[in-house]
């Protein structure tokens, strides 16, 4: 499949069109809306199913060298990528370092729907990946929130310490991650029988809980890129739109050396590229409450994430299929 006919399916495809059909309804301000708890069980459901199954595909493989390499790197990604970030911030805008300390942590860390959504889109090119990114995606989450919090000490060295302990008990036991890493242990442990039990559950509805959830995701991103978007300069827009690019060149560095396959390497280059709008900006509303929500989440979700569902993804699986020698 082309780079032209991937990025064909990919804005075709059901998940993108309905996320399309959410932004476009919150920009004419119509009241069609997802009840919040509707959508919070809907972002359980993803994360129960993608956890679980990534857990079986370990219990299929076991634990072995690739697997613990593919975590080093996302660990490696996950705290260098906050420092290029902060670094371009400080030169090419007008945020204050806590600021940009806090956006360059949203883009250090992962966003566990663009990986959910870079999952189908591989799954549609027709191609496998390792069972274990789920792991990887785990793990990326934290380092990057560390990096940005030295970052900001060292701009305000004057400013209290954290609370540090807080902050981890908050980064370990948000909601997402709890349910992401409970659900690959209990797929690991139970293997493929566990799947054949509940794969009527997880299987079929999986897409088209996708669809509802990310029409939901695109109500939120238009809201917020209408109610907030005045904060946000063309020179901290365009970040939102260069800085994913820049991470998935980061990531295909590690691609080159990394026995992963296609779809793996596509994976690890997305989840690289993606943005947190999840678990860090709980994490930065504790550590750093001067940092400006308005402008480090209406950046990442209704900025970068439109941005990653609908041309990112493409060019990440051909980037992909370059550094694994894939087709």
């Amino acid at each position: 499949m082309s780079g032209l006919d991937l990025a064909l399916a990919n804005l075709t495809s059901p998940m993108v069109l309905f996320f399309v059909l959410g932004f476009a309804a919150a920009l004419a301000r119509s009241d069609l809306s997802v009840p919040e708890a509707i959508a919070k069980a809907l972002a359980l459901y993803l994360m129960l199913a993608i956890g679980f199954k990534g857990g079986v595909e370990i219990n299929r493989t076991g634990i072995d060298s690739r697997m613990l390499g593919a975590i080093g790197a996302g660990a490696l990604l996950s705290a260098a990528i906050p420092l290029v970030g902060y670094g371009l911030l400080r030169l090419t805008t007008r945020l204050s370092a806590v600021d940009a300390a806090a956006v360059a942590a949203h883009y250090g860390s992962i966003s566990i729907v663009t990986f959910v959504a870079g999952t189908e889109a591989v799954r549609l090119a027709g191609w496998p990946f390792e069972g274990y990114l789920v792991a990887v995606a785990a793990i990326m989450e934290t380092p990057a929130i560390m990096v940005a919090l030295l970052l900001a000490r060292r701009a305000a060295p004057d400013r209290r310490g954290e609370p540090v302990g807080a902050l981890l008990r908050e980064i370990g036991l948000n909601g997402s991650i709890v349910m992401l890493i409970g659900s690959f242990i209990i797929g690991a442990i139970t293997g493929p029988k566990g799947l054949a039990m509940i794969d009527p559950f997880i299987g079929a509805p999986f897409r088209g809980i996708l669809c509802l959830f990310l029409l939901d995701m695109g109500l939120v991103a238009g809201r917020g890129l209408r109610e907030g978007g005045k904060l946000l300069s063309l020179p901290v827009i365009a970040f939102g739109l260069y800085m994913p690019l820049i991470s998935a060149a980061l990531a295909a560095g590690f691609c080159l050396v990394l026995p992963l396959s296609p779809g793996g390497a596509a994976l690890l280059i997305t989840l690289s590229a993606s943005a947190s709008y999840i678990a860090v900006p709980a994490a930065m509303r504790l550590a750093l409450p001067e940092a400006r929500p308005a402008i480090y989440l209406t950046l990442s979700l209704a900025v970068t994430f439109p941005f990653n569902l609908t041309i990112g993804l493409p060019l990440y699986l051909f980037l992909a299929a370059r550094v694994s020698g894939g087709a």
